[in-house]
């Protein structure tokens, strides 16, 4: 048979469990049509290629970033990020900037709330120090924003107008009274994204093609976009240009899309609007099946929902559907051949989802074939984590975030329940464990997922990491028994990801018949130095056969 590519004298770990490792491929028409060892060449012709022992795995699956969602943040103006130490500070210092940049039509700082040291930040402390411009206050985490009045009279805001979804998105009142501060990406996000909609698509694909060449360079071949929760409109915009990109055969990422929606009561118009989706944006580097719910939001900000309450507030916050309505939801999804990917931080956020499929199990039995993915999984009940494998509910996990000083929210969870991120338990229940880079911003050192495998195998980050500075850890981060090894990092990024995607029968490992995605490096990943793995970058990236870097 004549071949496109022939390889031999190579390393390959294929990811694939019955093929696991070979020292030889065979590519033609965008397809792996043999894998094994170098005997097996005989049958084909073409120039051989002898890589000399090199490198090579599967093209890499992130499957939880945010790609649509930064295009707006590309083109609005930068936030001013900030320390303080209470409320005083924060308005000082706000004030003495707007002082020093006059006429600006918006300001827009970014903040810690720990910093406010308790204190409240009201729509009448902005007014006071900038009442003929916009102001907006990001909260550091990007799930909450503080506001003037103007901001609220523009979006129509006032103290009637409901909360989006009560007890989680919110728009905190006192006495009645919007204070200013609004709690949560659906109430929040088309307002720090004001203006979005106006963007020309000559911007929007510049944005894009930035990520793009990032995903490129370091061997990222496919990915679950999830959206952007509240601002449908943009979301679809942006998607209308991945879809324009691939047709004009600009996009070497396969794109796995979804709808957000973010309440029981968006649940009809957003499985409506799911099905559109997947009619209208289908190309061949572009589906779209999956809803997208956030079903809680974060810890530092009291919105993650948790089994038990936290430890300052003696809160426990709120998910944004009940295990009925969830159950429900799912029901109506899986008779549809539609996939459910949710936002869990919090234990009690993912207890909801894990009830609400047993539950959805209970009434469609061997029906049941949709893909339910957790994402983030922050903090677990014991008596929750054998539950993913035995219900077949996917774990996400974003490796990158799992170093740090556990004393940051101790104060919040006590000392047991900061012990976090708990993937090893969880893939070695039998549970399907994927990995993921989320951020909301094209912040791209963040991004990289070799930086995810370095810190999912060392819950750490030092002198050696391929990050900020500031993001050095000085221990550890428990539970050290958590961390993983090279090749479940591998597979998480891999296979695993494919699964969730629902495209394991045509990518995701080096197997004949599925397309030839693939990463070649100088570097022997499996005995690489745990510290110091995000530096790594493969030299030669493959989507489809074709060499894309």
């Amino acid at each position: 048979m004549k071949a496109d590519k022939i390889i031999r004298n190579a390393k390959i770990f294929t990811s694939d469990s019955n093929n696991p490792k070979a020292t030889a491929l065979v590519v033609k028409d965008g397809k792996f049509v043999y894998v094994g060892d170098e005997a097996g060449l005989s049958a084909y012709e073409g120039e051989v290629v002898d890589l000399g022992g090199k490198f090579i795995m599967p093209g890499i699956f992130d499957s939880h970033v945010h790609v649509t969602l930064p295009v707006g943040f590309a083109y609005s103006e930068a936030g001013e990020r900030f320390a303080c130490n209470g409320k005083r500070e924060a308005l000082d210092f706000i004030a003495d900037y707007i002082g020093k940049h006059p006429g600006q039509k918006c300001y827009r700082f970014i903040l810690e709330k720990k910093d406010l040291l308790g204190e409240i930040l009201t729509k009448e402390d902005l007014d006071a120090i900038c009442p003929d411009a916009d102001l907006q206050i990001q909260e550091a985490e990007f799930h909450s924003v503080w506001v003037n009045s103007r901001v609220l009279k523009r979006h129509g805001i006032t103290d009637d107008t409901p909360d989006p979804v009560p007890g989680l998105s919110v728009y905190e009142r006192k006495d009645g009274h919007v204070t200013g501060y609004i709690i949560e990406g659906s109430a929040e996000v088309r307002i720090i994204l004001d203006g979005a909609l106006d963007l020309s698509d000559e911007q929007i694909d510049t944005a894009l093609q930035s990520w793009i060449d990032f995903s490129v360079k370091h061997g990222v071949t496919a990915v679950f976009d999830a959206g952007i929760p509240g601002f449908p409109e943009l979301h679809e915009r942006i998607i209308q240009r991945l879809c324009a990109l691939d047709k004009q055969g600009k996009l070497p990422v396969y794109v796995d899309n979804c709808y957000v929606i973010a309440a029981n009561w968006q649940a009809e118009q957003g499985l409506k609007e799911l099905k559109r989706f997947r009619k209208e944006y289908n190309t061949e580097h572009l589906k779209v099946h999956t809803m997208k719910i956030f079903m809680d939001g974060t810890q530092k900000i009291h919105t993650a929902a948790m089994v038990t309450p936290y430890v300052d507030t003696h809160e426990s916050g709120a998910t944004a559907f009940n295990k009925e309505d969830l159950a429900a939801l799912m029901v109506k999804l899986n008779e549809e051949g539609l996939d459910l990917h949710m936002h869990t931080v919090g234990s009690a956020a993912s207890r909801v989802a894990l009830d609400a499929v047993e539950l959805a199990r209970k009434e469609l039995g061997d029906k049941f074939t949709m893909k339910v993915t957790c994402a983030h999984l922050e903090v677990q009940d014991d008596a929750d984590m054998g539950r993913f494998a035995k219900l077949g509910v996917i774990a996400n996990y974003t490796p990158w975030w799992h170093s740090g000083d556990p004393q940051i929210l101790t104060p919040l969870l006590g000392y047991e329940r900061a012990r976090m991120f708990r993937c090893k338990t969880m893939w070695d229940s039998g549970a399907l464990v994927t990995w993921s880079s989320d951020n909301v911003v094209y912040d791209f050192p963040s991004w990289n997922p070799f930086l995810g495998m370095e810190v999912g195998m060392t819950r750490h980050i030092t002198e050696k990491t391929n990050i900020y500075e500031f993001c050095r850890s000085a221990a550890v981060f428990p539970p050290e028994n958590e961390k993983m090894g090279i090749e479940e990092m591998i597979l998480g990024y891999t296979i695993n990801g494919a699964k969730q995607l629902g495209v394991e029968d045509t990518k995701g490992s080096i197997t004949a018949g599925k397309d030839a995605d693939f990463l070649v490096f100088d570097k022997d990943l499996m005995s690489a130095e745990k510290e110091g793995f995000s530096h790594n970058l493969p030299d030669e990236v493959y989507f489809g056969g074709k060499k894309v870097n």
